[in-house]
């Protein structure tokens, strides 16, 4: 006790994860885990403390002193680490922008025009006294986990990620650290998801039923990511693949990276519906149930996220099903991911934070929650553009 009062009186944000050192029990548990993973040890708490930590939580965003940039900020900074594209992590208003060569083209598309530098996964960047890499976080296309490594100190930040291979995006690969900051946008044990083949199973034998009785199908899907995924997978021997605009965009920017191959139309104006009968509609969320969908005629609307997985958010969307699909990892997948980190500190930072980090310091991590501005998969605020 005369430890962590004593402790709560010096500066910066790391005094939880240093007094959490302190604690006999988890220090033994550290000490394996930094074995296993043939992570360096730090040079002993005292000089841990009185150095800068190698990333802090500002107002902007999750900052490195070191090199002095943020990952994923959400106001305006000079120079901005980017895990993907989607828009609770990459905004607009930065100077400067760092982000995978796979996900830059999506980002330009939706931020404009930037000044954007890109790096390969895996490949080192130094920026003032860190060392930063982008490793594959299994999310969208080009997403990524980004590595700081400070005085051989290593924080991982997880940006969005999921652990099954969805067959798209390069797969989840877990990154020693001593320090993870991870998202748990689905950090509750009810959010178990069935395998995507499953899932797709039931979508592809929805849409069959739904052709056979004369209305297209209609699948509530995010533009960047989980529309691309679901069009890998769907069975077009069924009919026609139809993309609404927002997501026909995405599509073609894919295409001409190579990293999406299977095609659908887009839906014009000019585009004869009635022509393709059978027809399933790749759509955001927010379509459903607009006036944008009566130029289908009788139509089936299915919504595809993880949220489907709680009773009541299917009928709040007005779907007539929904089906459990999501890009973030499950209570599993999250679990399975910090396991293999072999991380002493882990911090939450959006989903069900408080329960996640609750729970994660039972079993015996230094886990606590941080505030930020990201959001996650949901479905009240369409990530359309």
């Amino acid at each position: 006790m005369l430890a962590w009062m004593w402790l709560k009186s010096q500066p910066g944000p790391n005094t939880y994860a240093v007094y959490c050192k302190i604690k006999s029990a988890q220090q033994a548990r550290a000490e394996t885990l930094l074995e296993n993973t043939g992570l360096p040890r730090r040079q002993g708490y005292v000089t841990a403390m009185r150095r800068a930590p190698v990333l802090t939580f500002t107002r902007k965003g999750i900052y490195c002193p070191a090199g002095d940039f943020y990952i994923d900020p959400w106001r305006p900074v000079d120079r901005a680490l980017i895990t993907h594209g989607h828009a609770d992590h990459a905004r607009s208003g930065h100077r400067r922008y760092l982000a995978t060569d796979l996900a830059g083209p999506v980002m330009q598309h939706r931020l404009g025009k930037i000044d954007l530098d890109s790096v390969k996964y895996g490949q080192t960047r130094r920026i003032g006294d860190a060392t930063v890499s982008f490793h594959p976080a299994g999310h969208v296309p080009g997403s990524a986990q980004i590595k700081v490594e400070v005085l051989g100190e290593i924080w991982v930040v997880s940006g969005d990620y999921k652990t099954e291979n969805d067959g798209l995006s390069d797969p989840f690969e877990p990154v020693a650290c001593h320090s993870f900051i991870t998202e748990c946008t689905f950090g509750m044990p009810i959010f178990d998801w069935q395998p995507q083949a499953t899932v797709m199973a039931q979508i592809n034998a929805w849409w069959a039923n739904n052709a056979a009785a004369g209305r297209t199908s209609v699948l509530g899907a995010y533009a960047l990511g989980k529309a691309q995924r679901l069009l890998v997978h769907l069975n077009a021997d069924i009919g026609p693949i139809l993309s609404h605009t927002a997501i026909a965009k995405t599509n073609e920017i894919l295409h001409n990276q190579s990293i999406l191959t299977n095609n659908s139309k887009q839906v014009t104006a000019n585009l004869d519906v009635k022509s393709l009968s059978g027809a399933l509609v790749l759509a955001p969320p927010s379509v459903l149930g607009s006036t944008w969908l009566r130029r289908f005629g009788p139509v089936s609307e299915a919504v595809v996220s993880g949220w489907m997985r709680l009773r009541g958010v299917r009928r709040r969307r007005n779907a007539e099903r929904g089906f459990v699909l999501s890009d973030h990892a499950d209570w599993k997948g999250l679990l399975q991911a910090i396991r293999a980190t072999g991380a002493e500190n882990i911090y939450t930072t959006h989903g069900y934070t408080d329960v996640f980090s609750r729970y994660l310091s039972d079993i015996g991590y230094c886990a606590q929650t941080v505030t930020t501005e990201f959001t996650g998969e949901t479905l009240e605020q369409d990530q359309a553009l």
